[in-house]
C-alpha cells in the first residue's frame, strides 16, 4: 500500500478545554515551523471576522490556548462556527488531526463543552476531520 500525500496542516495531537480555554497541541507537517505563529479563528458564517492568538513553536511543535469569552458576538447566532488556522504571517494550515488511522473523527472524539454568558462552546472534527469549534445558544439540549 503506498503512503497517501498529505497536505501541509496543523496536525493536532492534544485538545484540553477546560477553565474556559481551549489549549491545542500539535506539529506543523509539511511546512517550515520557523518564525513567529499565531493561532487563527474565523468565523466560517462571516469569513472576515478573525480572532488571533500567539502560539509557541519550536521546531515543528505547537501549542495555544484560547479564551472561549471571545467567541461571545453582539450578532450571534442560534448556532456559530468557527475554523481554526495556525498561521505564519504567510501561509495559514488548516489545524485537524489527519495523520493516524483513525477516520470519521466527528462521530468519535467528543469534547466537553464549557459555557461563557448563555453559550455553550466545545471543539468538533468536521466530517473532513479538521478541528472547529461549535458555539450553541443555550448550550446543548
Amino acid at each position: 500500500m503506498g503512503l497517501q500525500r498529505v497536505k501541509p496542516h496543523a496536525e493536532i495531537a492534544e485538545v484540553w478545554p477546560r477553565d474556559g480555554r481551549i489549549r491545542l497541541v500539535g506539529r506543523i507537517h509539511g511546512h517550515s515551523g520557523e518564525g513567529a505563529w499565531t493561532l487563527v479563528l474565523t468565523r466560517r458564517a462571516h469569513s472576515d471576522q478573525r480572532l488571533r492568538y500567539d502560539a509557541h513553536v519550536k521546531g515543528d511543535r505547537f501549542e495555544g490556548e484560547l479564551p472561549i469569552a471571545d467567541l461571545t458576538t453582539a450578532d450571534h447566532a442560534a448556532v456559530e462556527e468557527w475554523d481554526i488556522h495556525l498561521s505564519d504571517g504567510e501561509t495559514e494550515l488548516r489545524a485537524g488531526r489527519r495523520l493516524d488511522d483513525i477516520r470519521g473523527k466527528k462521530k468519535i472524539f467528543v469534547y466537553p463543552e464549557q459555557h461563557t454568558g448563555n453559550i455553550g462552546v466545545r471543539p468538533y472534527y468536521t466530517v473532513k476531520d479538521n478541528l472547529s469549534l461549535e458555539c450553541r445558544t443555550g448550550g446543548a439540549a
